[in-house]
């Protein structure tokens, strides 16, 4: 197995100690290990499909992000069907039905999976054609 070196600020830091522990992980590299493994699995899911696909996406956000959070998915509009938008204790959900090719969708996946500002991103294939 090869060893990284990965520079992580110290709230960052607290927080993975926080959820090693919650979740009973004896080390570190372990549970980063899961987590990357998580996100390798999100891209392969996506990246495995051609042609158009309907997805449903779970975007999370703090409130002061809203602006560039609407100019992301302003970007992508031509692709979705369905927005829901919803306020929750100062942070703010998109519920988002998406329809198009697939590689169109994973770009914009890749594009608010890699925003500082959103929270978390969740998706799920609906249908494959």
């Amino acid at each position: 197995m090869e060893i990284l070196s990965v520079s992580i600020d110290d709230e960052t830091l607290g927080q993975l100690k926080e959820i090693q522990k919650k979740l009973g992980f004896k080390s570190r590299s372990k549970l980063l290990r899961i987590a990357i493994q998580g996100i390798m699995k999100d891209y392969q899911e996506l990246d495995s499909h051609s042609g158009s696909i309907e997805c449903v996406f779970m975007v999370m956000y703090d409130e002061e992000e809203k602006n560039h959070v609407s100019d992301i998915i302003h970007r992508f509009k031509k692709m979705i069907n369905t927005e829901v938008h919803h306020h929750s204790f100062g942070r703010e959900l998109e519920i988002l039905i998406m329809r198009g090719d697939a590689k169109e969708v994973g770009r914009f996946f890749t594009t608010v999976k890699k925003s500082k500002c959103i929270y978390s991103v969740n998706y799920s294939i609906i249908k494959k054609e």
